[in-house]
């Protein structure tokens, strides 16, 4: 008998959960090597987890919709050849997901052996694990026999062995004693599945009272407590204890949301944000796009793809507002500038905004910009774009227009330093040479880090783009 349980990967850099959106599979059935077994969404997108195993599918470890932690068991296969195993076998073999970085080193590394040739979304195969994998000093132990000629091996630690600080505070969060679990990894390590498990075992009284540290108690709160109900919560008749109103729905922030949700307060928290705005006549712009549409109707970039090259080039005369602020190893604030600029562009989608970026969009044209800016959003709205599409930005260009809305104190995008907004297109009247007469006005919004910048260098930025969509002839014509 060999079961393979599999644990769910981190699908992306420091995930620690996704939702379990679809399974593609069903108990007993029969799956060959790479086949997708379950559609999972994380907070940077849908992906499908593939199993590096063939055989039968023995378990399935959730139920759609659900949330799962990563390390968690997703899925067991029987594999091929295997009998299915009594309730008195011995526990199933698991095997231990790799990180995203991980992976991207196995993939350096042609597998051998056992398992999946490819280095599959999020964990590649045990050969390339094992390779990575780190030698961990054994620990005291007593080898002592169960009787049946079997070896049991009971090691005697003065301290949990865990490496993850994630799963100490998922331990800390539930009120979970971490010296009282047994780790089920190499050595005893204690994994999330763990102290999940314990959580799943522990007195709901006794979990509520553990993570439920002595602090300052307002009178909200204290209401609260004497009718029964945690700060917070709603009560068990559906009233909430603060407003005195039925719930009508409970939604946790998690996926998308919850990503974008640490984003904006990161941004709000850590960046000293100014903003600069100014009125920009795109008269000749769209004059100039519907000449060519008419000459060439197919070939034909849209107005965010010139608006587009405009930034890169802006961006390109000020590059101060194309860079990012780290902490070296001394906790030292730095300015790192890029060779190259990677646009980010907003992409409303169901799953919320999406913020795709044009890799190097300096070596592309209008045309080759447009391409770019349709290919990323249809991958966007159907989630499936990568983690490198969704979180490689240095800049990002919003177009709030086909909203309706004119301007927006919009948030950069954490970490990069700035970020353009573009307001919808509308007549007004204008003054010009003089003469009052009615144009297409628009409006740009530059909100800008500055710790970078001073506000010329915003300013000035922030001109250039207005004067290139006003005169886009004779930019174009240098670009």
């Amino acid at each position: 008998m060999s079961v393979k349980t599999f644990l769910l990967p981190d699908l992306g850099e420091g995930l620690t959960e996704a939702e379990l959106v679809r399974w593609l599979v069903a108990e007993g059935d029969t799956i060959e090597i790479d086949q997708p077994v379950a559609e999972v969404e994380t907070a940077k997108s849908m992906v499908e987890v593939p199993s590096p195993y063939a055989g039968t599918i023995h378990e399935l470890h959730g139920a759609e919709g659900q949330m799962m932690l990563v390390d968690a068991p997703l899925f067991s296969v029987l594999e091929a050849g295997s009998s299915a195993p009594s309730p008195a076998a011995a526990p199933a073999v698991r095997e231990v997901a790799q990180s995203y970085r991980e992976e991207e080193r196995a993939g350096a590394v042609a597998p051998k052996g056992e398992g999946s040739g490819n280095v599959l979304i999020g964990y590649g195969t045990p050969e390339g694990l094992a390779a990575t994998q780190r030698k961990r000093r054994p620990r005291s132990s007593m080898t002592t026999s169960d009787g049946n000629g079997a070896v049991l091996q009971s090691s005697v630690r003065s301290a949990a062995l865990v490496i993850s600080p994630l799963v100490r505070k998922l331990a800390r969060d539930r009120g979970i004693n971490i010296n009282n679990v047994s780790g089920s990894g190499a050595d005893g390590l204690i994994l999330r599945s763990d102290i999940e498990a314990a959580t799943a075992t522990a007195a709901p009284a006794t979990v509520v009272a553990a993570s439920s540290p002595a602090q300052h108690t307002s009178p909200e709160d204290a209401t609260a407590k004497d009718s029964g109900i945690a700060s917070g919560a709603s009560p068990v008749s559906g009233i909430d204890a603060r407003s005195g109103l039925p719930v009508a729905t409970r939604t946790p922030i998690a996926g998308v949301r919850k990503a974008i949700a640490t984003a904006m307060s990161r941004s709000r928290s850590e960046i000293p944000e100014a903003t600069v705005w100014v009125d920009v006549d795109a008269t000749n712009l769209l004059q100039m796009r519907s000449a060519m549409k008419t000459s060439d109707p197919e070939n034909t970039p849209g107005l965010l793809a010139f608006i587009a090259r405009f930034v890169i080039a802006g961006l390109i005369k000020y590059p101060e507002l194309n860079t990012r602020i780290e902490h070296n190893a001394a906790g030292d604030a730095e300015i790192i500038g890029f060779d190259g600029i990677n646009l980010g562009f907003a992409a409303q989608t169901d799953r919320g905004l999406m913020v795709p970026s044009i890799r190097n969009a300096q070596d592309l044209s209008a045309r080759g910009l447009n391409k770019e800016l349709s290919r990323l959003t249809e991958v966007a709205r159907a989630g499936k774009a990568t983690v490198a599409e969704l979180t490689s930005g240095t800049f990002t260009l919003n177009n709030y227009g086909v909203f309706g809305v004119d301007g927006s104190a919009a948030i950069i995008n954490y970490p990069e330093v700035a970020i353009l907004g573009v307001g919808r297109i509308l007549d007004k009247p204008w003054v010009v040479d003089g003469a009052l007469a009615v144009r297409k006005m628009t409006e740009l919004t530059l909100a800008f880090d500055h710790r970078v910048c001073d506000g010329g260098t915003a300013a000035g930025f922030l001109r250039f783009v207005a004067d290139a969509i006003e005169n886009p002839a004779s930019v174009l014509a240098d670009l």
